[in-house]
């Protein structure tokens, strides 16, 4: 058996040509481009080059982009100030602060100043709260866009059993909410859980968000799990000297066993902007007071 490879390249393709119909309807009736502005603190290569493809991809959506980019020494307040004013612009719609910021800024207090209608990333504690409870907000890039695969692959998600391993507020946590509100059955297992593989292998659907490169094997999988790798981990490479992407899963194993897998790369990592462009746009119907319909995107 050899697992079907989940395109997560190709679905965020088609999510942002959707995107730039949409936002091309609203540039048309508000008179304005929707706006995503980014705020990067420092030097970062690996943020830089994360700012300069989300600024591409949101011009190239028909979205304006508007790009801070400030010194690494820039102090606590007045980066809240620069957040504050872009909370108070009615041309910007959506705000995200790249992380990580310099160690002298408490990033915590950054993402609660950004107004939660303008909270992009699904960070802001209000956004997590609404996700808790079922109500409309903004939810993190990253396990929505999972989600968005997972729907397009097995249809209805009702009654399956989901293992999400990793609990962070950016990826684990939700991705937890999202497959609840799916009506799966879901477990959130972690680096102290105990007999993981046992636990792993109950799952007909597998998210992996844990960080340590191949950790789950093929000998954890139920046989024809659909398996979501989160993970992006370099390694080196079989040539000295040069390196490797690979995922959270043993892909080469996984396939064997899976019904259904993402690849790293090429699997979940396009859809994090493509989202985040998605949320952008429906922040930007929903300040002009005209909110988009819940599956319109």
């Amino acid at each position: 058996m050899s697992a079907a490879l989940i395109d997560g390249k190709a679905f965020a393709a088609g999510l942002r040509d959707r995107v730039g119909t949409l936002a091309a309807r609203f540039e048309a009736q508000v008179g304005r481009k929707a706006g995503l502005a980014v705020v990067l603190v420092g030097e970062d290569p690996a943020s830089q080059v994360y700012v300069r493809s989300k600024g591409k991809q949101t011009v190239e959506a028909g979205m304006a982009s508007f790009e801070y980019k400030l010194p690494a020494d820039t102090s606590e307040a007045d980066l809240l100030a620069r957040v504050e004013a872009l909370n108070a612009d009615p041309v910007i719609d959506g705000i995200l602060v790249q992380l990580p910021l310099p160690d002298h800024i408490d990033e915590q207090k950054v993402i609660a100043t950004i107004a939660p209608d303008k909270d992009v990333d699904g960070f802001h504690v209000v956004n997590a709260g609404r996700l808790a409870v079922g109500q409309p907000g903004f939810v993190p890039c990253t396990p929505l866009g999972c989600l968005m695969l997972l729907k397009d692959r097995l249809g209805t998600l009702a009654g399956r059993e989901a293992v999400v391993i990793g609990r962070s507020n950016i990826v684990g946590k939700p991705m937890a909410q999202l497959l609840l509100a799916e009506s799966c059955t879901v477990t959130v297992a972690h680096s102290r859980t105990a007999d993981l593989p046992a636990v792993v292998r109950r799952a007909d659907i597998v998210v992996a968000a844990v960080g340590r490169p191949e950790m789950v094997k093929a000998d954890w999988l139920k046989p024809g799990a659909t398996v979501i790798d989160v993970g992006i981990n370099r390694v080196a490479a079989a040539e000295p000297g040069k390196t490797r992407l690979v995922g959270d899963v043993d892909f080469t194993g996984a396939s064997t066993v899976a019904g259904a897998i993402t690849p790293v790369p090429g699997g979940v990592g396009p859809m994090t902007i493509a989202v985040l462009l998605r949320n952008t746009l429906v922040a930007a119907w929903r300040n002009a007071g005209q909110p988009l319909a819940p599956d319109a995107i």
